[in-house]
């Protein structure tokens, strides 16, 4: 109970032991925490005592990173976070399951740390009636189909799953109304047609993936940004053509592009309709028999 409204801690070393107490968070001025690199030296203690004081703060931004963390409990009551940031540590799919009281959440940054069901982390968001930016970005994520479904929160605006383990089977599983996807970083050879509905998605981040052709945009009727840098492309499909007609910027570099009518055709359509073309070699030199 201070005037302090923000508290930074960083490179701190616990060296007493942890004794449980319980606070009163009402009437206090803090707006927002931050920690990093904390090292616990006691082992013997009851997590819950010492999660229990960070998970019913009374703030609107919290960021716990670089410190090992386990695990963290629900907040008790309605809780007042807006902004989360648990950045590379040890959290699991265990986090927030059936967590009911964190309806303000609005960004949740879960990057570098131990998920592995995609599934799990959608469920866990459900409950999450305010979230649009969720960050799962570098942990061991994998969805492997099966009609398994998925529920997410209908907020969710931006996701980021990058650098996971993430096949073709992720289409199945992904929020309906995401309008801003990174994909970037996983196994994905394919983009199955008529399995993802996403009305709403206009930036598509497949880079440094295992795809051999230009996807179609079937399912995504509202697409103006795709990159597709880094992956086995050979040359454009004519799906694309006929499927993407609202993309206006494309990031294709370090692709092993063979020169054909298709790719020519390609590159005037995309220059006639005032798209931008990102990472293409600047002139094509193909000679083809007469007629």
């Amino acid at each position: 109970h201070s005037s302090v409204e923000y508290f930074n801690i960083n490179n701190v070393t616990q060296l007493s032991d942890i004794e449980r107490y319980n606070f009163d968070y009402s009437g206090t001025s803090m707006k927002a925490l931050t920690m990093k690199k904390i090292i616990i030296t006691d082992m013997y203690f009851s997590q819950d005592d010492l999660y229990k004081i960070f998970a019913d703060m009374n703030i609107t931004d919290m960021t716990i990173a670089d410190s090992e963390m386990i695990h963290m409990l629900c907040p008790s009551s309605k809780s007042s976070f807006r902004y989360l940031n648990f950045l590379k540590n040890d959290l699991t799919d265990f986090l927030f399951r059936k967590c009911d009281n964190l309806a303000q959440l609005e960004t949740l940054i879960l990057q570098k740390n131990k998920f592995e069901s995609l599934r799990k982390v959608s469920f866990m968001t459900s409950h999450m009636k305010s979230l649009t930016y969720l960050d799962m970005s570098n942990n061991l994520l994998r969805h492997d189909g099966a009609g398994v479904q998925c529920q997410w929160a209908e907020s969710l605006a931006e996701l980021d799953l990058s650098s996971n383990q993430l096949v073709d089977a992720v289409f199945e599983c992904l929020p309906a109304n995401v309008q801003k996807l990174s994909l970037r970083n996983n196994q994905i050879s394919n983009v199955p047609s008529g399995v993802a509905e996403l009305k709403s998605l206009e930036e598509l981040n497949l880079a440094s993936n295992r795809l051999a052709d230009l996807p179609g945009c079937g399912g995504f009727t509202s697409l103006q940004f795709l990159n597709v840098e880094m992956n086995s492309i050979l040359t454009p499909s004519a799906d694309f053509f006929q499927s993407c007609p609202r993309v206006r910027e494309l990031q294709a570099g370090h692709n092993p592009f063979q020169c054909s009518c298709e790719l020519q055709a390609f590159i005037r359509l995309e220059r006639r309709s005032g798209g931008k073309l990102f990472g293409w070699p600047a002139a094509y030199v193909c000679e083809y028999p007469e007629g």
